[in-house]
């Protein structure tokens, strides 16, 4: 299994990011609805690890699932088993390579979202897809955005899939929960991204990049 050449629980902050919340208004299921039928104008955010590009990117799509819950929308994730070749044991979203056979991003989420973690697309109401991320392991990763209404059954693929989990989207939507933190590359050089710890569970990298652009979009005037 590959080792990191760091550990990010461990790595001091170098600061909290710490913009205001999105308003709760701007958090409902109708108004996620809203805003993705009409989007604003906003900029994505450069993070230092979707800014390269291999000479070969391997395409892949997540499913960013936004769940109706009564006490609020929350985000489903999940910790991946430490045993994987491709980012062990770290918290990320249902999700991964495109198949030949896959009709876009949004089928290559909801099939990966089937197989991991056993959410079938009946479930889910795909809303629209964020910027596209560029991950330093050489995937080129289209989020699309999902919302999912309860009733429905979850049941986790032991060998990719440790733990399911929910976060209330109010907390990852804001700016005081977002950490910025970063390491010293081996040839010189500072790698820069952000973690969003929630209770056990250390969102980072990838996955909080991803959760920092849904963060611009939602708050975006």
């Amino acid at each position: 299994m590959p080792k990191l050449p760091f550990d990010p629980e461990q790595l001091p902050i170098d600061s909290i990011a710490g913009e205001a919340a999105v308003a709760p208004e701007r958090l409902t299921i109708e108004a996620l609805r809203r805003r993705f039928a009409a989007p604003p104008l906003w900029t994505p955010e450069e993070l230092d690890e979707s800014v390269g590009r291999r000479p070969v990117m391997t395409p892949a799509a997540v499913l960013i699932p936004l769940v109706d819950r009564p006490d609020g929308v929350t985000m489903l994730l999940t910790r991946r088993t430490d045993h994987l070749n491709n980012h062990p044991g770290q918290i990320s979203f249902p999700g991964g390579r495109a198949e030949k056979y896959d009709r876009g991003a949004s089928e290559t989420a909801l099939r990966e979202a089937q197989e991991e973690i056993g959410l079938a697309a009946r479930h889910v109401d795909i809303i629209g897809t964020l910027p596209d991320y560029l991950t330093g392991t050489g995937y080129h990763v289209v989020p699309v955005v999902g919302l999912l209404t309860p009733p429905f059954s979850l049941a986790a693929e032991s060998n990719e899939v440790a733990d399911i989990f929910e976060v209330p989207l109010a907390f990852l939507m804001d700016g005081a929960n977002h950490q910025r933190l970063s390491y010293v590359l081996p040839a010189g050089g500072r790698r820069r991204f952000y973690a969003m710890p929630y209770e056990n569970f250390f969102i980072w990298g990838a996955t909080a990049g991803m959760i920092r652009n849904l963060f611009h979009f939602l708050r975006a005037e």
